[in-house]
């Protein structure tokens, strides 16, 4: 119980807060774009100070006299000397580029069209990298700092609020563990003195109250189970299927008399599986108990177990009202029919305990031609 409220509690704060940095994210998109564009135009304001600084150069030396002239150099910028005929003239760097060879995307240049001068110059264009890694790395980890912070926020405050849940789901396990405790004594002398009465001198009346001890006992099992599947340890055995088999029909033959209704067995002998011996006994006890409510008066079950390719295959089929909805016949609290009444926690018991044990569940129905539930275990988990 406790490791799936933890589930629980970290799923719903993820979600929360992946909606949160979504909805974030949509204006955050835009001022990326903004601060993209303001951080183009510093860079190229950076780079006309730079041109204008080394165009300034070029004409103070052509008012001199002086044969040879110092290009500016800077290891954050490339320069270029083109002339007239948009040739070349000088690199800073020494590579070879035309003047139409600047609009790659990892570069941002600056072109400035020069007056005459002496080194016949005609344009000067100055490049320097460019990349927008530096803000996408700012937005990343921005992100995913307010993305931690939302996450643990929301399960701070989750937490909070399911403290009280908490605290009552506390108290109701202790409640109903008690109170299971509980029952289990009167429970216990009630079969045992039912047991004991002669079936020969039944009566209609003690028939039916052995048939209500049987369902409230299958009820308390079912409750049982479920109460302690999350924190007891359910260790599969060795089982003589068929021999169990038998055993268990036994029990509900008088619930199945009670309608007129034939139970016919075919059941293989000597066969045995692995798998614990209380899980198998509700796999068995609800299939049979949901066989004979849902159905109809004097028809016929058909139980069946059998060896086949190296799996053990267990069904039951009924001629009972059929099943409209067979994806949700597994849901806990679902049930099909509320007229015959129950918890509708039994085939969600079922479904557990399948799953668990990877047995699989093949399920034929449709309503008015009744069901059959066949499931498929390995004989060797």
């Amino acid at each position: 119980m406790i490791s799936h409220n933890k589930r629980y509690i970290y799923t719903l704060a993820f979600a929360y807060s992946a909606v949160v940095v979504v909805l974030v994210s949509i204006p955050a998109f835009f001022y990326i774009q903004v601060e993209k564009e303001n951080f183009r135009h510093s860079q190229l304001q950076e780079l006309q100070h730079y041109a204008y600084g080394v165009e300034k150069s070029i004409y103070d030396f052509s008012r001199t006299k002086e044969k040879i002239f110092d290009f500016p150099r800077s290891v954050l910028y490339n320069a270029y000397l083109y002339g007239v005929d948009g040739k070349l003239i000088f690199s800073t760097n020494g590579v070879t580029k035309g003047l139409a060879d600047f609009e790659n995307s990892d570069i941002i240049a600056k072109r400035i069209v020069l007056n005459s001068n002496r080194l016949k110059a005609r344009y000067l264009v100055i490049e320097k990298p460019f990349s927008y890694r530096a803000i996408y790395a700012k937005a990343l980890i921005v992100a995913l700092f307010l993305g931690a912070v939302i996450f643990f926020m929301t399960l701070f405050f989750i937490r909070i609020s399911m403290q009280p849940l908490e605290r009552l789901n506390r108290y109701l396990n202790t409640f109903f563990n008690d109170a299971m405790h509980e029952l289990k004594t009167p429970l216990g002398v009630m079969q045992l003195n039912m047991e004991m009465l002669p079936k020969a001198q039944e009566s209609r009346a003690l028939r039916r109250l052995r048939n209500a001890m049987h369902n409230i006992i299958l009820i308390y099992e079912d409750i049982e189970y479920h109460i302690k599947q999350d924190h007891v340890a359910y260790r599969p055995e060795k089982i003589d299927c068929s021999h169990f088999l038998r055993e268990r029909v036994e029990l509900f033959r008088d619930l199945a008399t009670v309608k007129s209704i034939t139970i016919v067995e075919e059941i293989e002998i000597n066969i045995e599986v692995e798998i614990n011996r209380i899980e198998l006994q509700r796999i068995i006890d609800n299939t049979l108990s949901n066989a004979i409510k849902y159905s109809l008066k004097e028809t016929t079950i058909h139980i069946k177990l059998k060896e086949k390719e190296g799996s053990v295959l267990f069904s039951v089929q009924d001629e009972g009202i059929g099943i409209a909805d067979k994806r949700r016949v597994f849901e806990r609290y679902h049930r099909e029919n509320s007229v015959q009444g129950g918890f509708g926690l039994g085939l969600s018991i079922v479904k557990h305990i399948c799953d668990k044990n990877g047995i699989e569940i093949v399920l034929k129905s449709s309503p008015g031609n009744g069901s059959t539930f066949t499931y498929i275990l390995n004989k060797n988990r």
